[in-house]
């Protein structure tokens, strides 16, 4: 029987995905063609936010925010984040108090509608194309000398392992490191009870927390500490993670 309303879940949370993403197509496509550059960034964040606030209710996935006190006023960071499953990106985005680009990959833009409103907030990258992973790192700085802040999957894709999180990749300090940002790490915990690792066309309603970290400065530090920084930080977010789930149990 779970199975069952677990599939007509599914459906249920993909039309809805669609019936609300269309007036969220046109506003971007507003925004993006009549204001500038600053003005536009603002207001597709804020499009973001309210799709989302509307959205993850209505599929019965509430999200609870908590540390977005860390964000000062005047100051970007580069977020890390953990990954483990799709339904986080529809959380990860908007839960960020601003205008923010994430690294994202370049298929996804393929998909009609939903392609303009992924190319509004990220940062396209080829996996396969060695230029454009090259050309990413550029990417990313200009976002953060923007003001922008910058979202990023350390892990660089969905961990699918038992461990809570899956190993590092070191991208993300790197630039943290070159742009003089500091790092917030966020975890993001009840989504991989939403989608199922391995049946299609299944997913069941969970709550969701979204938490953010105390920042970790980066400024005195120099390229070659990029792999001890990608180590602290895999380690405070290991920590935290495996300290709400002791919580939960």
């Amino acid at each position: 029987m779970k199975d069952i309303l677990a599939r007509i879940y599914f459906f249920y949370g993909m039309i809805l995905f669609m019936l609300t993403m269309l007036p969220v197509a046109l506003f971007f496509f507003i925004v993006r063609n009549t204001c500038n550059e600053k003005t536009a960034n603002h207001l597709i964040q804020k499009g973001f936010q309210a799709w989302m606030g509307i959205y993850m209710p209505l599929i019965f996935c509430p999200v609870k925010h908590r540390g977005r006190n860390f964000f000062l006023k005047g100051q970007n960071y580069v977020v890390v984040l953990n990954h483990n499953s799709l339904a986080d990106v529809p959380v990860s985005s908007p839960g960020i108090p601003g205008p923010n680009r994430t690294l994202a990959k370049i298929e996804m833009s393929r998909i009609p509608i939903f392609g303009y409103i992924y190319k509004s907030g990220s940062i396209l990258l080829d996996r396969n194309d060695l230029q454009s992973r090259k050309d990413s790192y550029a990417k990313m700085t200009a976002t953060l000398e923007k003001n922008l802040h910058l979202c990023l999957f350390p892990e660089g894709t969905r961990n699918k392992t038992q461990e809570p999180l899956a190993r590092f990749f070191d991208g993300a300090f790197k630039v943290a490191i070159m742009a003089k940002k500091p790092i917030i790490p966020g975890i993001i915990t009840g989504t991989k009870n939403i989608l199922h690792p391995t049946k299609k066309y299944w997913a069941w309603p969970h709550r969701i927390e979204f938490e953010f970290l105390a920042p970790i400065e980066t400024s005195y530090l120099e390229p070659s500490q990029a792999d001890a920084l990608k180590n602290e930080v895999f380690e405070i977010m290991k920590a935290a993670i495996l300290k709400k789930k002791s919580v939960e149990l």
